[in-house]
């Protein structure tokens, strides 16, 4: 199945492109849909009572996939975007629309969140008509967030869902919880359910939402505490960013020195230096086939989300008092892209648009 990047209709902001909502349609169509890598019931089982009705909030690149995943595996969702036009192609597909976060909660029983930024997920769920707008009383049993943002936030944010009560009684649970469970994993892995997600907060909420999770990825891993899943997302994000950057330095090096960076890839991938970011998503366009690398950068991880994920890690090392020179020159790097007008090339674009290595071709 085509993987493309739906730059503007799959965001929070407004888009008017009907090529995008053809794509969009092909793409979360579910009679057309290939579901043979998504780990999902068999047609024996249905979604726990707990699980059945699910609010999904924030419909772009990510979170559309991964909320049509849900859609195949047997739950029934109400959606929320402010994207109208994802709103009604979720419609089209029968899936209930809601106007507010709030109406969102009030419909279900668990809330998924995927937003872009803390300030989002802030709003939505203490903003007016928020998910926990209507006084002390709650009806989901959970609220799980998977945008990427910082741990304090997170922290915050499940001291605040646990002040509250239930409407109505889940077994012996008389108050909800809240899970930060942020992904590791690209479009296509959310399109095809094969995300990892990191999970913070109570483990006994995350035992019970583990059908949920296997239905949109393919790992689940406890990381601790509320704030841990968050933590471990940046910690993941910091690492490949400078992976990135040590293999593509190394790479353009290699060339000003004359040697092919197609060699020194095999050298890398065979010896002590080998890395997903050398033999899985290589940065040198021409080397490898299917990466953002071999298509002009587009599609993949934009830099400004990189960006974004390096400044998280830079106030999280700060707050925690550590040591964090790589984090710092990494954060530089990627600022530096985006202001040079790189902020929607993926991550990979370093290479040519930092290091300025060359283009080898296929054939080469």
């Amino acid at each position: 199945m085509a993987i493309c990047r739906l730059k503007s209709l799959l965001t929070l902001s407004k888009c008017n492109s009907s090529v995008a909502i053809c794509r969009l349609k092909s793409l979360l169509t579910l009679s057309k849909c290939n579901s043979s890598s998504v780990r999902t019931f068999s047609s024996a089982q249905v979604p726990p009572q707990h699980l059945q009705n699910v609010g999904f909030i924030g419909l772009g690149n990510m979170g559309s996939r991964m909320a049509n995943n849900l859609i195949k595996a047997g739950f029934r969702l109400a959606v929320h975007d402010l994207n109208s036009d994802v709103l009604e192609m979720f419609s089209q597909m029968g899936v209930p629309t809601k106007k507010t976060p709030y109406e969102v909660s009030e419909a279900s029983d668990v809330v998924i969140t995927m937003l872009p930024s803390s300030a989002h997920v802030i709003d939505v769920y203490t903003g007016p008509n928020g998910l926990l707008h209507g006084g002390k009383l709650l009806r989901p049993w959970l609220l799980l967030d998977s945008s990427t943002i910082d741990p304090e936030t997170s922290r915050n944010l499940s001291s605040t869902v646990s002040n509250y009560i239930l409407k109505e009684k889940k077994g012996d649970w008389e108050k909800p919880f809240k899970l930060d469970a942020p992904v590791s994993g690209s479009v296509t892995a959310a399109e095809a359910g094969t995300l990892t997600f990191m999970v913070g907060g109570s483990e006994e909420a995350f035992l019970a939402a583990k059908p949920l999770l296997f239905s949109m990825g393919r790992s689940a891993i406890y990381c601790g505490g509320a704030g841990s899943g968050s933590a471990a997302k940046i910690c993941n994000n910091l690492a490949l960013a400078v992976s990135m950057l040590g293999i593509s330095e190394a790479l353009a090096l290699g060339q000003s020195l004359g040697v092919p960076a197609s060699t020194l890839t095999n050298i890398f991938n065979c010896s002590s230096a080998r890395c997903w970011s050398s033999d899985a998503y290589n940065p040198v366009p021409g080397l490898m086939k299917g990466v953002p690398s071999s298509r002009d950068y587009n599609g993949g991880f934009a830099s400004k989300l990189m960006a974004k994920d390096l400044n998280l890690a830079v106030q999280s090392a700060k707050l925690a008092g550590c040591k964090y020179p790589l984090t710092s020159q990494a954060q530089k790097i990627y600022t530096e892209l985006c202001s040079g007008g790189y902020e929607a090339k993926d991550f990979s674009c370093a290479f040519r648009h930092y290091y300025s290595g060359t283009d080898e071709p296929l054939d080469q």
